[in-house]
């Protein structure tokens, strides 16, 4: 089969490849203690959490090439020099080199399960038996929210520097995948291997959307810091092409604005999905217009929000309101449960959690056939019948764990848009 060429231009193009990540027992692989380390305020409950995912994985597998995560690293694990040299950076990152001896044997696909699932500790002398840790090597809790370790970029494919240390095996993952495996032709870039300085440099994936080729929006948010976003400035200087970057500031708390996908995405050419309250409000978060060209920063200025600022530059968008319109609360509520995380499939065509009943009802009014993932799966409804829709996935506790589709995703290839 000849590779894949990752390539993503925009964040409503066809969709023709992404990566997924199916959740397991990593998930339940903690306890009311470590959870808050674990950076989940609750432990989900896997048995419900994998129906829903199997709805959500299903509907995708019916529209477009998907892939798992489990089963690329465990390809890449074949191959000798690489298995080794990724045990070695994995351990050495986590400063437990000594644990080698005890997963180097294992065959490729009991060791990728146990580089997600976690690792127990080998008790083995009286500090281990008093440490109430069980794992040595982390359970990857957060994996199946596939958005934040990696992002494509037109052709290349960011590889983040994490916020949190228990994140940073997901990117080391995602970089070995990309490089190593033969279905994907594409270059990575890592801020950790071509930055001057890493202090205070920080991205993830929720905060980074592709409006356009020339055009990214950031979120400066508790994920992604300005130096983060200094490091992308320096990347598209280096392309010599005239680009654009909108930047959102976010409030710090509460947990819910991790990333600006939980208060923006994009849904079709002309319409996004918003939390109104953080987007819309005049001079309570700012918004930052960024333009280089020629390999310079031409100009770094405020604007009034993300809406003017692309209008500025040829992308006239509309506004759909989570929780509809009119009721902070319902608003409130809707967008702590992922109401504007949605992913977008094509131009018009979104995926998102059902929950968020007046989000839901809101797009239905903007023209948005509302259709279930289940029938999808079950063949009742065929979405490619409709010019626009949103499919909507059970989500009682995918949605607690604090993302939504789009942070579930990682796409490697989609369509030219026609705008």
């Amino acid at each position: 089969m000849n590779p894949i060429d990752i390539k993503v231009s925009s964040e409503i193009g066809d969709l023709e490849a992404v990566i997924l990540h199916t959740p397991g027992r990593e998930v339940e692989n903690m306890t009311p203690q470590n959870a808050e380390k674990a950076l989940y305020s609750d432990i989900l409950n896997l048995n419900v959490a994998e129906k829903e995912y199997k709805e959500f994985s299903g509907a995708l597998n019916k529209l477009t090439q998907t892939f798992e995560v489990k089963d690329l690293l465990e390809d890449i694990l074949g191959n000798d020099k690489v298995k080794e040299t990724l045990i070695k950076r994995i351990l050495k990152n986590e400063n437990i080199e000594r644990y080698e001896r005890h997963i180097t044997d294992l065959d490729d696909k009991e060791l990728a399960r146990r580089l997600i699932q976690g690792g127990e500790m080998v008790v083995n002398n009286l500090t281990k038996f008093l440490d109430t840790d069980r794992y040595t090597l982390k359970p990857l809790h957060n994996f199946f929210f596939m958005r934040d370790a990696s992002v494509s970029v037109n052709s290349r494919v960011l590889i983040n520097k994490m916020a949190n240390q228990v994140r940073e095996r997901e990117a080391i993952i995602m970089e070995s995948i990309f490089d190593f495996h033969p279905k994907f032709n594409t270059r990575t870039v890592n801020p950790q291997t071509v930055a001057r300085t890493m202090k205070n440099l920080t991205i993830e994936g929720g905060d980074v959307l592709i409006a356009r080729e020339d055009i990214l929006l950031i979120g400066l948010s508790p994920r992604t810091t300005s130096q983060g976003i200094d490091f992308i400035i320096e990347c598209l200087k280096s392309t010599k092409e005239r680009r654009h970057i909108i930047v959102q500031e976010l409030p710090e708390s509460p947990e819910s604005f991790i990333h600006l996908d939980m208060a923006f995405t994009f849904l079709d050419k002309d319409k996004c999905m918003i939390y109104e309250p953080v987007i819309m409000q005049a001079n309570r978060y700012r918004t930052i217009m960024i333009t280089i060209d020629n390999g310079k920063v031409e100009s770094i200025k405020e604007t009034a929000n993300i809406f003017s600022g692309l209008k500025k530059l040829g992308m006239d968008m509309e506004p759909i309101q989570c929780g509809g319109k009119g009721d902070p609360y319902i608003m409130e509520r809707e967008q702590w449960h992922s109401g504007t995380n949605f992913f977008a499939l094509g131009p018009g065509k979104v995926i998102g959690y059902g929950r968020n009943v007046y989000t839901i009802e809101e797009l239905n009014k903007n023209g948005f056939e509302v259709i279930t993932a289940k029938d999808v799966v079950e063949g009742k409804r065929d979405p490619n019948e409709y010019d626009k829709y949103v499919i909507t996935i059970e989500g009682s506790e995918l949605a607690r764990g604090g993302g939504g589709a789009r942070c579930m995703t990682m796409p490697i290839r989609r369509g030219e848009v026609n705008w």
